[in-house]
């Protein structure tokens, strides 16, 4: 259980969240397309939806998660495959 003590705010919290994300979306992307721009070019994805993604602004729902893993053909849970530690980031509840 996590303590009470050094929590950060939840938007901190996201915003950390979101650039290890994005780190990983980007290193999984270019394992199968060379740049987002090809992203748009073999998807629904327009090219300025797709980089906020990549560049840790946006916000991705499930089913955009799930349309990510299929376009770059791999498990949704690669997607969060990455390191992030909660005892570091504690988040206010």
């Amino acid at each position: 259980m996590l303590s009470e003590q050094n929590t950060m705010d939840s938007k901190a919290v996201r915003e950390i969240y979101m650039k290890e994300f994005s780190k990983n979306l980007n290193k999984l992307r270019e394992e199968k397309f060379k740049t987002y721009h090809k992203v748009a070019t073999n998807s629904s994805f327009d090219t300025s939806n797709y980089s906020k993604y990549e560049n840790g602004h946006g916000n991705p729902t499930i089913e955009t998660i799930l349309k990510i893993a299929s376009l770059l053909e791999i498990n949704p849970k690669e997607l969060f495959d990455f390191d992030f530690d909660i005892n570091k980031h504690k988040i206010d509840m």
